[in-house]
């Protein structure tokens, strides 16, 4: 049983390894039939975009996990979860004069995220129209990359950090009995 336990923790390292050292994914690509923002705000930083779209909040959240889920090397599948934040949170983590209906990140654990901000407007004075055109909802997208050599500094030493926290659990559970 204990080298069954030795081979699974050895697999499970390596394979947490390989996946903290694959290439980080490209800024995600822009909505369909969207038009990009050229709002001084919006390009102050390669990191972050605007879109103008008339897709609705869960359009725009499929949009950019199926995009999100998938590996740049060989298209992998990648786990990935939807944190998601008050808006209020919007002028903290996408800049200072954002305006926000939602807010919510989605992460690749211990590696990159994005976060997509969406603002629609509910009042008459608030309606969005860009070239002409009125659009349902402005989208903030904001990528934040992880530097490979801190994931890996991280992912070392949970590897290192899990069999001692075992150690130690089975040393108070056995005790105690």
């Amino acid at each position: 049983m204990k080298n069954i336990s030795i081979v699974i923790y050895i697999l499970f390292s390596f394979t947490f390894l390989i996946y903290l050292l694959l290439p980080n994914p490209v800024f995600p690509q822009s909505l369909p039939d969207a038009i990009q923002s050229n709002e001084p705000a919006d390009m102050e930083t390669p990191l972050r975009r605007g879109y103008f779209t008339n897709l609705n909040r869960d359009e725009v959240l499929k949009f950019y996990q199926d995009q999100f889920q998938k590996s740049s090397l060989m298209g992998l599948p990648l786990p990935t979860y939807r944190l998601n934040y008050p808006p209020e949170e919007a002028q903290t983590i996408i800049r200072d004069q954002a305006r926000s209906s939602f807010l919510e990140e989605i992460v690749h654990p211990f590696r990159e995220s994005i976060f997509i901000n969406g603002f629609e407007p509910s009042k008459p004075q608030d309606v969005i129209v860009v070239e002409g055109k009125s659009w349902r909802q402005k989208i903030i997208i904001r990528f934040v990359p992880s530097p490979i050599y801190i994931r890996l500094v991280i992912g070392v030493m949970v590897i290192i950090l899990i069999p001692i926290i075992y150690g130690q659990l089975r040393s108070i559970f056995s005790n105690h009995d």
